[in-house]
């Protein structure tokens, strides 16, 4: 059976010592097509455009720092505590989403205090621009032969040369096509209904779809964390319960409202 031969270089361009990798430039263009979504909603809401800079600022220090954290604490504790500098290390990769996007909710609660707007308010319009997000950071993990599934006999099965010549599940497309497919959700349901109202309702939506998906993706790779060998769940999966869980609430939370008000 014929599969996908996958061994790109990550090194997109190499000019006299000077390397770009694809992963930086998908990277960047993961946090301005984020940016570019936040812009046309605060343009169409009439909301102060020129405050998005710092938006930014804050969210792309909040993610990494977030996603770095959580990765040398939740999926090798033993080994960066025990090399506390390797923390510093971004370089040689090790990013957790679910770091990321605590460090996003935190930058987004300093920006809310400066711009005066509610915070539910805020987490709903940003959810959507996380999603689009997350796909161009899943295409750069694609592109860097990381975050690999577990070997498959199907035929869209992807040998990654740069790992070992087995056929396995591209794990990260499957979750690029997932936050992409949300992301269409989220912008249809913020311009097409009266969701964007119910203050949590979209937040707490995107939390149950993108977890949801992470948790069902999860059981087809191979497991980051050097401590879980024997345990029936992996580390992606614990982490992605409780912001299941806090999206439920939040979704349901502006419904039980109006039903108690009627």
């Amino acid at each position: 059976m014929e599969h996908l031969i996958w061994n790109v270089d990550p090194v997109a361009i190499d000019v006299m010592g000077l390397k770009i990798h694809w992963y930086g430039i998908l990277f960047a263009l993961a946090i301005a097509s984020g940016f570019q979504v936040m812009k046309r909603i605060y343009v169409r809401e009439n909301l102060p455009v020129e405050s998005l800079d710092n938006l930014l600022m804050y969210c792309v220090v909040g993610i990494i720092v977030g996603a770095r954290l959580a990765h040398c604490l939740f999926y090798d504790p033993s080994y960066y505590l025990s090399h506390p500098l390797k923390i510093l290390a971004i370089w040689e990769g090790g990013l957790a989403s679910h770091g990321g996007g605590l460090g996003a909710i935190i930058a987004l609660y300093v920006y809310q205090r400066q711009v005066k707007l509610p915070f539910l308010f805020l987490l709903d319009r940003l959810a959507i621009a996380t999603a689009i997000f997350g796909f161009f950071v899943r295409m750069a993990n694609f592109v860097n032969s990381e975050i690999i599934g577990l070997p498959t006999n199907q035929p869209w099965g992807v040998v990654f040369e740069r790992i070992d010549f087995l056929p396995r599940h591209p794990a990260q497309l499957y979750e690029a096509i997932a936050y992409l497919s949300i992301f269409a959700l989220l912008w249809c349901l913020y311009r097409l209904s009266s969701m964007k109202q119910k203050h949590g309702a979209i937040f707490g939506l995107f939390l149950i779809l993108i977890f949801s998906a992470r948790f069902l993706i999860e059981m087809v790779k191979v497991k980051q964390a050097v401590y879980t060998g024997d345990w029936v769940f992996s580390a992606g999966q614990l982490l992605s319960i409780p912001f299941f869980i806090v999206g439920c609430v939040l979704l349901a939370m502006p419904y039980l409202r109006k039903k108690t008000a009627d």
